[in-house]
This record gives structure tokens, sequence and C-alpha cells, in this order.
């Protein structure tokens, strides 16, 4: 089982402030990978203390959180005594962590907004 960082940049969106992108904005996130880049379920059980995410932009601080799980549900969370901040991820489960692919979070505002993989290295 391998620990892996996987640098998100947010991808074009159309309809938003976003339609361009935004290199500067996005997702560092430290999570366990099956060869083919999937998430790994199991490793993830055993790792859940090591799963970790940092989202970045050029007009806040960086924030530290989580990569946490409710059912079939994932989640990146900031305050685990708060679920307002929770940022849930469409299927995380079914996404490859490629360079190339694409990952959508719904934000803080509960807009779903399109993030490009930029990098995967071993941890």
């Amino acid at each position: 089982m391998s620990l892996y960082r996987s640098v998100m940049r947010l991808a074009r969106n159309p309809g938003t402030e976003f339609a361009g992108g935004d290199d500067h904005r996005g997702y560092t996130l430290i999570a366990p990978l099956t060869a083919d880049g999937l998430l790994d379920e199991a490793a993830y059980a055993k790792t859940k203390a090591q799963c970790s995410v940092r989202r970045f932009a050029p007009d806040e601080d960086a924030v530290e959180g989580r990569l946490a799980r409710r059912g079939d549900r994932w989640f990146f969370d900031y305050d685990s005594d708060d679920s307002a901040d929770d940022e849930p991820l469409h299927r995380l489960g079914e996404h490859r962590f490629a360079v190339g692919e694409y990952v959508t979070v719904t934000d803080e505002d509960g807009r779903p907004l399109t993030y490009k993989v930029m990098e995967v290295t071993p941890v």
C-alpha cells in the first residue's frame, strides 16, 4: 500500500467566474491509490490518519484538512466538529488520479467545480 500526493488545479468551469480555470487555485491530496490510480479503499481504512488535503487559493490562506468517508460518500473535512465546512467529492471512488484526469469537488458555497489532476507522486 502506497500513499500518493495528487495535485489538482481548477480547470475550466463555464458559467462561473472560473470559466478559464485558475492554476493558482486547487487541492493537494495525500491518499493511497491502487496501481491503476483509483483510491485504495482497503488501504484507506489502515492509513486514514495519514490521508490529508490542503486547499490553496491566491486570495485566502491555505486550509489543511483530511480525506473522510461516510458510507459511499467521500469528502474533504476541515473541522471534524463542524459538518458545514465539508466539501463533497462527486463519485470519488470511481475517479482515476492520473495526470490529465478530472475530479469534481463541491465547494463551501455548494457549487460543483471541476479540477484537473496535474501531478501524482509517491509520498
